[in-house]
């Protein structure tokens, strides 16, 4: 069986409903806080904290899609040899490997998906207050709106795929290392 089969093979303790259940709930409720959370700092913001908020929207969909392609692209064999030296995050990065299918599809389908979603919500509070600054109803702002948003959700999204193949390493390392942070951090309280 070649590496890829290995990374790719789903552990044969989870059926394949129950993960799909596990990941339907966990998108409720990453889309439920993330909602949550946009409306909360929407609610009487102006729209230059809108526009702030939308691009923090569109790059953490960017940074999950890196890390969704970064953990398919990634070869184990440097981890296992960091994971040998006990190196910090060499662990974690391993199980990110092992769980490639599912950290991608977390990452790519779940977050950047949402944040899609999140983020046009977004835009149509900014589309819709900066009609009622201009006192017109124009299609043209929503247009415009909506094509830089997707130019910049999908520009970013390509570059960061580009960016994730060629430096997967090091992405799967600083995504470990993160992990390994919150873990010591979590193990201490």
């Amino acid at each position: 069986m070649g590496k890829q089969e290995k990374r790719n093979k789903k552990p044969a303790d989870v059926p394949p409903y129950r993960w799909m259940s596990q990941v339907f709930f966990l998108a409720i409720a990453l889309s439920a806080a993330l909602s949550l959370m946009s409306e909360a700092t929407l609610t009487g913001a102006s729209v230059a904290v809108a526009i702030l908020i939308l691009c923090l929207f569109i790059l953490l969909g960017v940074v999950f899609d890196i890390i969704g392609v970064a953990v398919t692209a990634a070869d184990a064999r440097p981890f296992h040899a960091m994971a040998a030296h006990k190196e910090k995050g060499a662990a974690e990065a391993l199980r990110l490997l092992n769980n490639a299918n599912r950290v991608s599809s977390i990452c790519n389908d779940v977050v950047g998906d949402i944040c899609g979603i999140v983020s046009g919500t977004t835009a149509a509070v900014i589309v819709s207050r900066l009609q009622a600054s201009f006192g017109t109803e124009t299609i043209w702002i929503s247009v415009a709106g909506t094509a830089l948003i997707s130019g910049l959700t999908i520009g970013g999204k390509a570059l960061g795929k580009s960016f994730a193949i060629d430096r997967s390493t090091q992405v799967v390392y600083t995504v470990g290392r993160i992990l390994h942070l919150f873990h010591c951090t979590f193990k201490r309280t």
